[in-house]
């Protein structure tokens, strides 16, 4: 059985899903490769990580199942940990072995790590008390690193870039590297991690805040990019931060070395008998 779903149809019932009275809602921790995804959410035409799930488990499951996810990640982006949920009607009796049969029957660029119960209020989006994010920079010319990291080989000062980094810390508004046409309700995020460490051949950039903007990881990325360049100083990065102005920010990185790596819940999140 295929279950088969318009996108205008998905747009009318995803409300009433997240508030649908299922006795028996999962969280689901994944992994995938955002190469040949036009991102997370789901889109009217196109690949999406979102639409690929709610299809793929709705005929596994034979009922109509919505995955609503963490967060979004743009289009070519990865994931080494996002975590959404469902409901089903029916209880999951083996939860390891519907992971196991569920990574057999979705492509090799999705993997379900663990399926778990959680109460039915649980939400993966909203109860998500913080969120990681690493930016691969490769240094050389490396083919295995294309699509999966930004090759910059030019000169970059990595002590102006961590001194820039650590700054992120002191602010709240980052509208700065907000996508300009971003529906948000406030541009204010509790930034606790920012700092690039070297990894081999490469840079990597690690940064954890309760939440993120849209394109803001690539947004702080490509400004910093900027000051490792000596284009900008560390006290001009932190005007631009000030200036909550997107336009004098640096242009956005790759959205190829960008992942998201890791989502936080409260610990009493899963479902206890």
């Amino acid at each position: 059985m295929r279950f088969k779903w318009s996108f205008d149809y998905f747009c009318a019932t995803m409300s009433e899903a997240t508030n649908k009275d299922q006795p028996f809602r999962y969280f689901i921790d994944l992994s995938y490769d955002g190469t040949r995804f036009l991102g997370w959410q789901v889109q009217p035409k196109g690949r999406t990580v979102q639409g690929e799930l709610i299809e793929r488990l709705s005929t596994f499951f034979r009922e109509e199942v919505y995955v609503i996810g963490a967060g979004r990640t743009d289009a070519g982006v990865h994931a080494s940990h996002m975590t959404a949920h469902f409901d089903l009607s029916t209880e999951i009796e083996s939860p390891s072995d519907v992971a196991y049969k569920l990574n057999r029957f979705l492509d090799t660029d999705i993997a379900i790590k663990r399926i778990y119960r959680v109460g039915a209020e649980a939400h993966s989006r909203f109860d998500a008390v913080e969120r990681g994010y690493v930016y691969r920079l490769s240094r050389v010319k490396n083919p295995f690193a294309v699509g999966y990291a930004w090759s910059f080989e030019r000169p970059l000062d990595l002590n102006a870039m961590n001194e820039a980094a650590s700054t992120l810390l002191e602010y709240r508004d980052f509208a700065a590297f907000c996508k300009a046409d971003a529906d948000v309700k406030t541009t204010l995020c509790d930034v606790r991690e920012a700092r690039w460490e070297q990894v081999g051949d490469e840079w990597v950039f690690h940064i954890k805040a309760d939440r993120f903007l849209r394109n803001m990881v690539r947004a702080i990325v490509g400004t910093l990019i900027a000051v490792g360049e000596g284009k900008i100083t560390v006290e001009e990065f932190k005007e631009i931060i000030e200036s909550e102005d997107r336009k004098k920010a640096g242009s956005s990185a790759p959205g190829e070395g960008l992942y998201l790596s890791e989502v936080a819940y409260p610990s009493d999140i899963e479902w206890k008998k």
